[in-house]
């Protein structure tokens, strides 16, 4: 059994020390926002807050967390979270949504860390973070957008 203190709640899982996280949030906590993609931590789209910094959950044994606090989209609050749902909403950002949680961890980590990112630190702070439909420059439109209401 291992300990995970998941969404503000912490849980006992039966699972092996060297499960990665992505499937003790899955699959035993049914948290299923969080998504398996590459499982090589490429992707993006299994990020979550570890301590509030992103990680790559497909790629992190559930024994490297010990007392950490996840937050998994489902938890997501605050108000850079709010501003980036709005502006994702606004902008409509999503076409399949797949990826789009891993996308919104990184952008509201991004705000959190830095209230008025330019291009170049939008860039950075989504690399990793792949889109089959493409909608990068939605998803860059929507962080400007979002740091904009941080401001007000």
């Amino acid at each position: 059994m291992v300990s995970l203190k998941v969404n503000g709640r912490t849980h006992s899982v039966d699972v092996d020390d060297d499960t990665p996280l992505l499937w003790a949030i899955r699959d035993n906590l049914g948290l299923t926002g969080t998504k398996f993609g590459c499982g090589v931590a490429q992707c993006g789209a299994c990020t979550v807050f570890i301590d509030g910094k992103p990680l790559r959950s497909c790629v992190t044994p559930v024994s490297a967390v010990g007392d950490a606090e996840i937050t998994t989209i489902e938890a997501i609050s605050g108000k850079e979270a709010d501003a980036v749902q709005a502006a994702w909403t606004a902008r409509d950002v999503p076409q399949c949504g797949y990826c789009q949680s891993g996308q919104v961890m990184s952008a509201v980590a991004l705000l959190t860390e830095n209230k008025k990112p330019s291009d170049r630190d939008i860039d950075l702070a989504m690399n990793g973070n792949l889109c089959r439909c493409a909608t990068y420059v939605r998803i860059r439109a929507a962080i400007h957008d979002a740091a904009r209401t941080l401001e007000g």
